[in-house]
């Protein structure tokens, strides 16, 4: 069984182009289109798994930048999660693990200056 990622697809893509557009390199197992959480609304790319690995390489090779629905598509083997290069935390700065931007980390190590007394 190959998974394979399919990147850059239209929005509007369903899983029955996505069958039509797979099926004449062979067999399909599953084909599970990635949606937003919040609105539901599709995120561009799918994951389809092939359970023949040879029908899963002349997929890639046939289908790899490929125009379909007015996007070339990117079609490769998708890579188990701990494979991926990490992002940057959703946007945040810093990737939101620690020392961003405005973190206070930097400070606590620095001797503190006394302070003046407000009256």
């Amino acid at each position: 069984m190959k998974s394979l990622f399919v990147g850059n697809m239209s929005f509007q893509t369903t899983e029955a182009d996505l069958t039509a557009l797979f099926q004449p390199f062979g067999q399909i197992g599953r084909i599970h289109i990635v949606t937003d959480r919040e609105t539901g609304r599709a995120r561009g790319f799918a994951f389809v798994e092939m359970p023949n690995d040879a029908e899963a390489a002349n997929a890639i090779a046939g289908l790899d930048g490929k125009e379909f629905g007015g996007r070339n598509l990117k079609v490769n083997e998708a890579r188990p999660k701990g494979d991926r290069p990490r992002g940057n935390g959703g946007g945040r700065p810093g990737g939101g693990h620690g020392r961003g931007r405005f973190s206070n980390e930097d400070y606590r190590e620095s001797a503190r200056q006394p302070r003046e007394p407000r009256w």
